[in-house]
């Protein structure tokens, strides 16, 4: 009489152990898989966007760090003084507004009155005008030949902005050694008509 009162509770043990999923812990589940799914494709899809314009930003971080070089070297080889590094409606050589990317003239120095079109490596004038172009060898792996690949940054513009500083206080005071330059490169990347910018701000005086 005995041993099937064991035999009852073992099965009725063995029932509980081996109790499966509800239904309702199953779409608990399904549905936390289902946002973490999402939240994978929503990281996957920004990772792809970065990806698919990173040669874009590379050229405007180009763009930018070439004017602020030129700026600079134009500082302290002394080739301008330090009262032409303004914009053209403060007195000095830089252009105001936004222009499209051009080479420098004969002063060396970029975005002021005479910059100038820009060549290819083969010493054609860059397309749309002369607006800056990148040279990349062809098919013969040989820069300057006919099969050269050009491509043109008609697509980027470039802005500086030279902004005196003043002290703080009741009486400000203009600072007389002591400038802030603003450089901003607007463009647009391939299958987007979105406008996105690049901007370097950092501080200049007359001293090296």
């Amino acid at each position: 009489m005995k041993r099937p009162t064991l035999s009852l509770r073992q099965s009725a043990r063995q029932a509980r152990v081996q109790r499966g999923f509800t239904l309702i812990e199953v779409m608990i589940s399904i549905a936390v898989l289902t946002v973490g799914s999402i939240g994978l494709l929503g990281v996957f899809g920004l990772a792809v966007r970065a990806t698919q314009t990173s040669q874009e930003d590379m050229i405007a971080r180009q763009l930018a760090n070439e004017t602020m070089e030129s700026i600079y070297t134009a500082r302290n080889t002394a080739e301008i003084s330090w009262a032409q590094i303004q914009n053209v409606s403060n007195g000095g050589i830089f252009m105001n507004g936004t222009l499209n990317v051009m080479c420098a003239g004969p002063d060396g120095i970029l975005d002021t009155a005479d910059d100038t079109a820009c060549l290819t490596a083969s010493g054609a004038t860059c397309p749309n005008g002369g607006i800056e172009c990148l040279t990349e060898p062809g098919p013969d792996g040989i820069l300057g030949t006919a099969d050269d690949v050009i491509l043109s940054l008609a697509n980027y513009q470039r802005s500086v902005v030279i902004t005196p500083l003043y002290t703080t206080g009741a009486n400000p005071t203009l600072i007389q050694t002591l400038e802030q330059v603003t450089i901003t490169i607007y463009y647009t990347t391939p299958n987007s008509n979105q406008t996105k910018t690049y901007v370097i701000n950092e501080y200049i005086s007359p001293y090296q």
